[in-house]
């Protein structure tokens, strides 16, 4: 099995500066103990997690002024965990999850280059209902919805983990699958609403992305 190679960079905002280690190409697989595949994470999509996307970017972007006061904050599908950097850099009341079971492992290490706190982290399925996240006042993501089907169970997931109040930011490249997501979300008593998402941090490749914003 291939020894994993890294890339370090060093993403700006505003006068803060985000560091973080990520994988260098989307090629690398390392499944130690067959873990990933045992939970049918195949070698194609073994990496995904560990790149730096263009969602994620705007999504951090967006965190970085975001109210936060009083506010406890989920990431889901966090990857890298960009946004939760930034958020935890801010001492915001974050926690991330995401399927995956090297995601742990790079947000300790990146959380040290940053000499910021460990963010807590749980390792979690949306199928799964037995996870210890509690509720949040805050739930965020970007680039989660990618396949059909995923509208539904995201939704349950968010539902599962919403307080009675509660606001939902999505960030999504534009799929195919985010009506059926906010018909899902409108279904639990959300509103639902869509508007342009704020720069992915490449100044030459503007982001066309959009915020999905739900609120209860």
């Amino acid at each position: 099995m291939q020894k994993l190679r890294f890339c370090y960079e060093t993403i700006e905002f505003g006068d803060v500066d985000i560091h973080v280690r990520s994988l260098r190409d989307t090629q690398e697989f390392h499944d130690e103990g067959g873990v990933a595949e045992a939970l049918g994470i195949s070698s194609a999509l073994w990496p995904l997690f560990g790149v730096l996307w263009d969602s994620s970017r705007a999504l951090a972007n967006l965190m970085f002024e975001y109210d936060i006061d009083d506010k406890r904050i989920l990431e889901i599908g966090c990857g890298l965990g960009l946004a939760s950097l930034v958020l935890n850099h801010r001492h915001a009341d974050i926690t991330a999850t995401d399927y995956h079971p090297e995601v742990g492992n790079f947000l300790k290490v990146n959380t040290a280059l940053n000499g910021d706190a460990d963010i807590p982290f749980e390792r979690a399925g949306w199928e799964d209902e037995g996870d210890s996240l509690g509720e949040f006042d805050l739930i965020i993501a970007s680039d989660v919805l990618y396949e059909r089907g995923h509208d539904e169970l995201l939704a349950s997931f968010i539902e599962r983990h919403a307080r009675p109040t509660c606001e939902i930011l999505v960030i999504d490249p534009k799929r195919g699958q985010a009506n059926r997501f906010g018909r899902q979300m409108e279904s639990r008593g959300f509103t639902y609403t869509k508007q342009p998402a704020p720069s992915g941090s490449r100044p030459d490749e503007p982001y066309k992305g959009l915020i999905l914003r739900l609120l209860r």
